[in-house]
């Protein structure tokens, strides 16, 4: 292969991996990347779980073989079974060396110096692959896993030049996966509050537009649970804002806690003491029974004054939801009014009746309360 043919590979790998979106898609870039590069037939990426001792594979590309999937829940493998993981990536490096690429066959080792691991050679018989070159990737200074790229039996065995190229484009995956590690950390800090560590508001604002929009396509249950959490200024200013921070935290506790009763619900902290819980499928009552839950262990905090808590779902009589910014409303409202009568339990729109004083409230033009202070976005 040409030093221009292989230039445009590296580029195109590098290029496939800046272009991804979540690390799936980096990790399905950079096994299919480096499988064209090399002219193989199957490429795989793994990853190495110090503290499990193992190694696990991300992805299978390529020409899979039977019982290969191409992203696997539980495919691992000890790491007794690839001494080079041990002894290549610490002893060598430790006197000098560098993670060279090295090359297997069904028949042995033949570039590099590792030696023979029967196991990885008679996986490739059974796989019906006839060479490997296997390349470590290192990333901040240690070994974070391998890249492997095989080829069929009756192509060309893999040489040095085909090594030495390998190790430079597990260097390249290994920038793209420092890459991807960086943007995730980018999107959990984006959608995460620093303080709890639950959702934040962008996370929620999403979420529910996505949300409303299955329930008008697919008519699925969408509820939304909005809390208050009462005393928090009081704390703040008697016993200082550290202790205000303490009673936000154990509440975000105590809110995840709950909301882990409505399978996939997020868990939210909206700014100041407003958090939400927003649940997609649940019937409307199991979510007013996490409510209630919330309720009760919140008034039991050694801080604080409890909670005054607000619920709308679609699966109660308010009416059509359309848009995500009614259904905050609702919620809001319902919250509004538990502050309001100082109620100890969730207030639900919709459960009053037709003339429902929630519902009412909500969908007043103009109202002065906090669900028009909290401005959402959506369309009315």
């Amino acid at each position: 292969m040409g030093e221009d043919i292989r230039l445009a590979a590296v580029v195109a790998l590098a290029q496939g991996m800046a272009a991804a979106h979540g690390s799936r898609e980096a990790w399905r870039a950079a096994a299919g990347g480096a499988c064209r590069a090399l002219g193989g037939s199957f490429a795989a990426l793994s990853v190495w779980e110090r503290d499990r001792g193992r190694l696990r594979v991300l992805v299978n590309v390529g020409e899979r073989a039977a019982g290969e999937v191409e992203f696997p829940e539980d495919e691992a493998y000890p790491v007794h079974q690839f001494p080079e993981i041990t002894e290549f990536l610490h002893e060598r490096w430790a006197g000098g060396g560098e993670p060279d690429a090295w090359v297997e066959t069904a028949d042995g080792p033949t570039t590099g110096r590792p030696g023979y691991v029967h196991q990885r050679v008679a996986a490739l018989r059974r796989r019906g692959r006839g060479c490997c070159v296997v390349a470590p990737i290192v990333l901040h200074g240690r070994a974070w896993g391998e890249l492997y790229v095989a080829r069929a039996v009756g192509e060309p065995v893999f040489d040095r030049a085909d090594a030495d190229f390998a190790t430079v484009l597990a260097a390249v995956v290994a920038a793209g996966i420092a890459q991807a590690e960086r943007l995730e950390e980018a999107r959990r800090l984006a959608y995460t509050d620093a303080l709890t560590g639950l959702a934040n508001r962008r996370a929620v604002d999403v979420r529910l537009e996505e949300a409303v929009e299955r329930h008008r396509s697919q008519g699925v249950v969408v509820s939304l649970v909005v809390c208050d959490l009462n005393g928090l200024k009081h704390v703040n200013d008697t016993r200082g804002h550290a202790v205000g921070d303490r009673l936000l935290e154990r509440f975000g506790s105590v809110l995840s806690l709950c909301g882990a009763m409505l399978p996939g619900a997020l868990a939210a902290r909206l700014g100041g003491d407003e958090f939400c819980l927003l649940a997609v499928g649940p019937p409307a009552d199991e979510v007013v029974r996490a409510a209630d839950e919330l309720c009760r262990r919140a008034a039991e905090l050694e801080l604080g004054e409890g909670v005054a808590c607000g619920v709308a779902s679609t699966g109660d009589p308010i009416g059509p939801v359309r848009s995500a910014r009614r259904l905050f409303r609702l919620a809001d409202a319902a919250q509004y009014r538990a502050k309001a009568v100082r109620a100890t339990k969730p207030v639900v729109a919709g459960r009053e009746g037709p003339d429902d004083p929630v519902v009412r409230l909500a969908d007043e033009p103009s109202r002065d309360t906090g669900a028009e202070r909290r401005r959402f976005r959506g369309r009315r």
